[in-house]
């Protein structure tokens, strides 16, 4: 009896360790999302200073964890999406090219066969840089530490893509579109989930409603089965159905993208006075963001798993703008008429008639090498391990996010890469690993719209490509790059043109043999 209360005993000791060590590793190894905006700029966003459209759901996620003030994504959607998932800055080459959108919309169209769409995807898949064995993408620094990965929405890149090739970025699961030009509607006539096409009834064939980025089209217009609201639905499942796995969950969003499209208007802009149905519209998409953001964690918080789910918001770009008359790289006028340029008329939000000042006060738009086009939001929760209500100037980009999550999950980071951990800013430790300077380029305008953002605030951008003009910039002082130092400090100039220079078209250390 002695023997066998012990014995007894001894289980009882071990279930109780395991199950304390068990929790332990639990609170160490939290699931993570990553919500990823499309031209949203960080002025569109309450805590980041918006005024007319409420956020409170992304606002909650600042209050409850960290702001980043001087974070850079890219200067529009390819290369944006690019340096996420490589960890990589885009001024890189080797290993990846744009491929071109919109071949499956002449097949639905009718435009050409079977036959030959399958002819000229062969063509194009043969085309394609083909990716190294030993290149790591995000998704794989997840899968490496044993999480199951998903995404949702636009998916890769952004641009067309296939199944193999999203299962070779690291995806277990994955639910969205395969072409970046049928992601400009929201009424798709189908979607792809892991391979297989599945129908979304009553949208439209060709188009999705509607892929041409401005215009006035009633609400609704395009279908019944709104884009968003099938991803939403998608990952609420998912996380229902995953909720006793360790998951990184991806959701690369339309929103708030053009067209200004939605199946209805928000009641708070549905009888607004002095705006505009697109600004309406526009509005509403916003406000549907935030509100998927605050579905998302409800459902973490139902299921008991938003104490140990790190959280992150960011955006590809900086602000677009789709509720003008024209798209605004077609507008650039200032008030009085005149035509915007470089130096001393920069195009601006908060000068030129936007409603909501997307850019606050920052100069250019998405495609810009100026701050409106480049600087994003950033925001990070996770509960008891990141400071609420904190906020960091930490110069960091979308390139950090790889390097961080290997060190959130205990993964070595793959050599060569450019990104850093910003892990212990997160943790409110000292970061002692920061970037001497961040590259953001506009990969296929060579050195258009290219930019290094220096750790001691010295920006230098390349304003004109083709007249050879340079721009100095002190964004601590100056973040909306009112006046120009380069004739003040012209060793300086100099010095970061011969760093950019080396960094644009550069080969990737990170696939040396």
């Amino acid at each position: 009896m002695n023997r066998l209360i012990c014995l007894v005993s001894s289980v009882l000791f071990s279930l109780l360790a395991f199950s304390s060590v068990t929790r332990a590793a639990s609170t160490d190894s939290p699931n993570v999302i990553l919500i990823f905006a499309d031209d949203l700029g960080p002025a569109m966003i309450g805590c980041y200073g918006q005024q007319v459209i409420e956020t409170p759901n992304i606002d909650r996620l600042a209050a409850e964890g960290m702001k980043f003030n001087n974070y850079y994504g890219g200067v529009y959607c390819a290369p944006a999406r690019w340096t996420l998932l490589t960890g990589m800055h885009d001024g890189r080459i080797g290993g990846w090219a744009q491929t071109r959108p919109g071949l499956p919309i002449l097949r639905d169209a009718g435009k050409i066969n079977e036959q030959e769409y399958q002819k000229r995807l062969a063509a194009l898949k043969s085309n394609a840089h083909p990716i190294p064995e030993n290149e790591v993408f995000l998704a794989q620094i997840a899968q490496q530490a044993g999480y199951k990965t998903a995404q949702f929405g636009k998916l890769d890149r952004g641009f067309l893509t296939w199944h193999e090739q999203v299962k070779r970025f690291g995806w277990d699961f994955y639910e969205g579109y395969y072409d970046h030009q049928r992601c400009h509607g929201f009424y798709p006539p189908y979607l792809w989930r892991n391979g297989e096409r599945f129908e979304l009834p009553g949208n439209t064939l060709a188009d999705c409603g509607k892929t041409s980025e401005q215009g006035d089209e009633p609400v609704g217009y395009g279908g019944e089965t709104y884009s968003q609201n099938v991803f939403i639905k998608g990952i609420l499942k998912y996380l229902r159905d995953h909720q006793e796995e360790r998951f990184f969950l991806y959701h690369p969003t339309q929103l708030p993208h053009g067209p200004v499209a939605i199946p209805e208007l928000h009641p708070d802009f549905a009888d607004h006075p002095t705006m505009s149905l697109a600004e309406k519209k526009y509005a509403s998409m916003v406000k549907m963001l935030d509100d998927h953001v605050g579905l998302i964690m409800s459902e973490l918080k139902r299921l008991g798993l938003d104490e140990n789910t790190v959280v992150v918001f960011t955006s590809d770009n900086g602000h677009e703008l789709y509720y003008g008359p024209k798209p605004s790289y077609k507008q650039q006028r200032l008030p009085n008429g005149e035509p915007a340029n470089l130096t001393d008329k920069k195009w601006r939000t908060s000068e030129c008639g936007d409603v909501f000042d997307g850019a606050g006060g920052r100069a250019g738009l998405k495609r810009s090498g100026y701050q409106g086009g480049m600087q994003c939001p950033l925001i990070v929760r996770w509960p008891d391990k990141i400071a609420a209500g904190s906020e960091t100037d930490l110069l960091t980009a979308h390139y950090d996010f790889l390097a961080t999550l290997a060190d959130l999950l205990g993964v070595e980071k793959p050599a060569g890469k450019d990104g850093i951990s910003y892990l212990p800013t997160l943790r409110g430790e000292p970061q002692t690993q920061t970037h001497d300077y961040v590259i953001v380029n506009n990969h296929f305008d060579q050195m258009g719209s290219s930019a290094l953002i220096g750790g001691d605030g010295m920006k230098l951008v390349q304003a004109d490509r083709k007249k050879g003009l340079f721009q100095l910039y002190n964004i601590l002082q100056d973040n909306e790059e009112r006046n120009d130092l380069a004739d003040q400090y012209p060793e300086k100039v100099e010095q970061l043109k011969t760093i950019l220079k080396q960094e644009i078209n550069s080969q990737r250390p990170d696939l040396a043999p």
